[in-house]
């Protein structure tokens, strides 16, 4: 069972169905590229797929110059619609020039792979390459199962009963030469990335069209301060971001923006990132915006939408937020209990300022006040008695009844 924060037990795990496992196929040859004519031969080979799965090894710098990546790519791994014939693992470390990759990875016609791109996206990048017409199928499995469900191993087990040797994770990616079981190890994470979206393409077809991802997509044309929290960084404050473009207290102007990025937005990564940002703005204007993506069927937009209406603690959403605190994803079930907690802590605190305002407000005090607000006897006993005790008499001429 998880804690929610101090809050009541919540069911962990993923609690729905599953489409059922498959019997993971075996690779009848895997190879080593580290020379240039090798490389060249793979490019064409590549270019013919119409599917690619992509993996990369990193190594770590020990020394590196402020602003400098502190890793560098050490393998590019492989797996094509080829029948399970041939995966091969690229040493990104021997080939200087990796250029020979590019066509393919820029293809409109190839469907790349990944899963977790962010980093990989980022080690490619840095030798001169970038995927084009892409889908992240660890975005994919959380949008069915939940971000706890959505690891490559997690999934693996779930599509396949496969567990992932994990013992050389934190292997030395640059050592060379590299050890029979290292190239097998990385060939495999590229080989299973093939075999999970076999499983999903065959079972989860809508997910897959969430997040798969066009060569043609330019970057969403939203309002400059709103790129770098649609970009990622989830450690930049909102706040700050507002301030820096002179937008602190111009609500209608950053509710316009956030309205026409939302209008824009065409994954459910984006629209996320930008509940986030309704929410910590406190824009309960957007509310009716964001309450029909509480019925999404991307897990992650049910569990966003759900935490941003509880800290707008929006009451309409109530009904659907109760459905939701038994939803399949543990995710959601926790976004809604706790924003059901936001909405419910917030309406405690209206009917204590309307009470507090219809009347002379309750004062726990030792100072004597014997007219009183209707207190009972036994109230006016143990106050009687704490007065005696510090000496204060039996309600002096200047008590005004506010406890100083």
């Amino acid at each position: 069972m998880a804690k929610g924060r101090g809050t009541a037990d919540i069911e962990a795990g993923y609690r729905g169905t599953s489409a059922p496992p498959v019997v993971a196929p075996e690779w009848r040859s895997r190879l080593y590229i580290e020379r240039p004519s090798d490389l060249r031969e793979l490019a064409k080979t590549l270019s013919k797929a119409a599917v690619l799965a992509i993996d990369a090894e990193f190594v770590q710098l020990r020394v590196h110059h402020p602003g400098d990546p502190s890793h560098r790519l050490s393998l590019l791994q492989f797996a094509i619609d080829d029948d399970h014939r041939t995966s091969w693992v690229v040493d990104a470390l021997r080939l200087y020039d990796l250029s020979p990759l590019r066509d393919p990875l820029e293809s409109v016609g190839i469907l790349k792979l990944f899963h977790g791109i962010s980093a990989d996206a980022r080690m490619l990048a840095s030798r001169g390459l970038v995927a084009r017409h892409y889908v992240d199928l660890e975005a994919v499995s959380r949008s069915i199962f939940g971000q706890s469900e959505s690891g490559l191993q997690a999934m693996l087990q779930r599509a396949c009963g496969v567990r992932l040797d994990k013992s050389l994770q934190r292997a030395d990616w640059g050592r060379r030469p590299l050890t029979t079981a290292m190239v097998a190890y990385a060939a495999r994470d590229a080989q299973m990335t093939y075999v999970l979206y076999g499983w999903l393409r065959d079972n989860y077809p809508w997910a897959l069209g969430l997040h798969e991802v066009a060569a043609e997509e330019a970057t969403l044309p939203v309002a400059e301060w709103l790129r770098p929290l649609l970009e990622g960084g989830r450690g930049r404050s909102v706040e700050m971001a507002v301030a820096e473009a002179g937008l602190s207290g111009k609500t209608q102007i950053v509710t316009h923006d956030l309205r026409a990025a939302l209008a824009m937005a065409r994954h459910p990564t984006e629209r996320t990132r930008l509940f986030r940002v309704i929410g910590e703005l406190g824009l309960k204007g957007m509310a009716d915006e964001l309450r029909p993506y509480l019925a999404s069927l991307a897990a992650e937009e049910r569990a966003t939408a759900a935490r941003a209406l509880g800290r707008l603690h929006d009451a309409d959403a109530r009904p659907s937020l109760q459905s939701l605190a038994h939803d399949p994803v543990e995710d959601v079930r926790l976004a809604a209990h706790h924003a059901l907690e936001h909405r419910a802590s917030a309406a405690a605190s209206k009917v204590m300022r309307e009470e507090g305002g219809a009347g002379k407000p309750k004062r726990w005090t030792s100072v004597g006040d014997d007219a009183g607000d209707g207190d009972s006897p036994t109230e006016n006993d143990w106050r009687a008695a704490l007065r005696k005790q510090f000496g204060a008499g039996g309600g002096g001429d200047d008590d005004d009844g506010s406890g100083k």
